[in-house]
């Protein structure tokens, strides 16, 4: 029988404190990969990187839809498009306000990514 190392595992991807260990010092589970393998590979894009990116900066916590797509030179419903793909992925929470949608980061996901992402400097490099 062969030794198992550590594995990790997602408890609340809201959390405001990471749950778990980062990857680079135990394994993951396939069930904590499943659930954030759609947030890593939405931010595979520059634009979807880029639309967050002004979302999780904006000053007052949130954005209007009508501040984000003169950012780009691309129409209306691709933006549209990639701000699904970022709500979808859990990476976002939009509202409806009359005939704008306001845009907010869920930090708690953006901090569990950041930590399972995170690496310790080491001395044997």
């Amino acid at each position: 029988m062969s030794k198992q190392s550590a594995v990790l595992t997602l408890t609340d991807l809201n959390a405001s404190e990471p749950c778990c260990s980062p990857i680079a010092q135990q394994r993951i589970q396939a069930e904590t990969a499943a659930m954030l393998a759609p947030a890593f590979k939405a931010l595979g894009d520059p634009v979807r990187l880029r639309l967050l990116s002004m979302i999780a900066s904006a000053s007052e916590g949130e954005i209007c839809v009508c501040d984000l797509a003169p950012a780009f030179d691309l129409s209306g419903p691709t933006i549209s498009h990639h701000l699904k793909t970022l709500r979808e992925a859990g990476l976002v929470d939009a509202e409806r306000r009359g005939t704008w949608v306001y845009y907010r980061a869920r930090r708690g996901l953006m901090r569990q990514l950041a930590a399972l992402l995170a690496v310790e400097e080491s001395t044997n490099v």
